[in-house]
């Protein structure tokens, strides 16, 4: 025997024999290494039954989530492809995987995925609303009513003229939303409707309103901590009246980029504007 083997060997000896002459601590010792053949002996048979043939999966029902009925997703064909790309079993399929491989879908917006007992899935999908038409219509995009932009196609909507038409930067689509919502408020009063907002590249913004007139604002200035669009949008409302007495043409436009007034551009050959002072409640030329 080699010095080294028996340099272990005496080791070995030297911390069991204590042991090995204490009946309480063998019996300690023992029931741990019993504990452990057990767990190990239940992993194992887990593992092995974990791999039969009874947890394949053999099912997944897919449907819309409660109280929405689905309009541009065939549940049908999105399941089968879906089902192409799912790997493992009842056990030890990715739920994250497949929630993914649904909210890739177009019309998709969000997916909840749940195994079934023994052998199944359950995928509860949220189908797109779409709210308005982002870009240009040839683009395909629409934005939800939570200013999510997804893709699809304008014949698959029922009407497309009930959409509003929106567009902007890359990656504004929330705050163009933003933009809308406070917009529909401001001009309610008005009893007009906002039909399009459009943000542009120097993030200064215009809306179009059901009466047909277009209204710039020019940079949003409330992110300075100011409310002067709001301001200036009420002080629109409030002289209005008195402006139209002094117009004798269609109004195309309207420009709230004044800071004591508002610029009113007509629909005329000339284009005439004319420009209504706060101060002096009229209009100027």
């Amino acid at each position: 025997m080699s010095n080294l083997a028996k340099r272990s060997f005496s080791l070995v000896l030297g911390i069991s024999t204590p042991l090995l002459n204490n009946p309480a601590r063998m019996a300690e010792v023992s029931r741990w290494l019993m504990r452990l053949f057990f767990l190990l002996a239940t992993i194992a048979g887990l593992m092995w039954l974990s791999q039969r043939p009874v947890f394949a999966l053999r099912q997944m029902q897919v449907e819309p989530i409660p109280g929405q009925v689905v309009k541009h997703v065939n549940l049908s064909q999105v399941k089968n492809q879906v089902l192409e790309q799912v790997q493992g079993n009842f056990f030890t399929v990715r739920l994250e995987n497949i929630k993914e491989a649904f909210e890739d879908l177009p019309w998709v917006r969000h997916a909840s995925v749940r195994r079934v007992w023994p052998n199944s899935l359950a995928v509860s999908i949220e189908e797109q609303k779409p709210f308005a038409i982002w870009g240009s219509r040839s683009e395909q995009k629409f934005m939800n009513g939570f200013g999510e932009l997804f893709s699809g196609s304008l014949s698959q909507v029922e009407d497309p003229s009930l959409l509003i038409e929106v567009s902007g930067p890359n990656d504004s689509s929330k705050e163009v939303m933003q933009l809308y919502q406070k917009a529909s408020r401001w001009f309610a009063p008005w009893n007009v409707e906002v039909v399009s907002v459009n943000l542009s590249d120097r993030y200064s913004w215009s809306v179009k309103l059901s009466n047909g007139i277009r209204v710039e604002f020019g940079r949003d200035e409330e992110a300075q901590g100011k409310a002067l669009t709001e301001e200036r949008v009420a002080r629109l409302i409030e002289y209005w009246p008195k402006a139209q007495e002094r117009l004798t043409g269609r109004v195309d436009a309207i420009d709230l980029r004044y800071g004591n007034g508002f610029a009113v551009h007509l629909a005329s050959a000339t284009n005439k504007k004319s420009e209504l002072d706060e101060k002096k409640s009229g209009a100027q030329r």
